[in-house]
Parts: C-alpha cells; sequence; structure tokens
C-alpha cells in the first residue's frame, strides 16, 4: 500500500473510532465508548507509522 493511502487509512480509522465514542456517548453505551477507544488507540498507532515512513523517504 502507498504511504498516501496508508494516511488516508488511518485518519479514516479515526474518523470512524471517534464516531463509536460519540455514539456510546449518546446512547450511554459504555462498550461503545470502549471499542472506539480502543480503536481511536490503533488509528493513531497506524498514523505515527504511515507519517515516520513518510518522513524517512524523505517527504
Amino acid at each position: 500500500m502507498g504511504r498516501q493511502a496508508e494516511l488516508v487509512r488511518a485518519l479514516a480509522m479515526r474518523a470512524s473510532a471517534a464516531k463509536l465514542k460519540s455514539d456510546g456517548a449518546a446512547l450511554g453505551d459504555e462498550r461503545l465508548k470502549e471499542e472506539g477507544r480502543r480503536r481511536e488507540a490503533a488509528a493513531r498507532s497506524v498514523l505515527a507509522d504511515a507519517r515516520a515512513s513518510r518522513r524517512a523517504a524523505g517527504r
């Protein structure tokens, strides 16, 4: 997967995780909020890796 595609994928993951957290808060569902937090942490990790590889490539 290209570097740009990785960045876009990570940002999309983060946005969907934020939506889950928001839905969980609106519904009072702790399970949804926790799942959103977990996915958001994973997305942050992927985003950091994608940015690091992009910097390493000299962009």
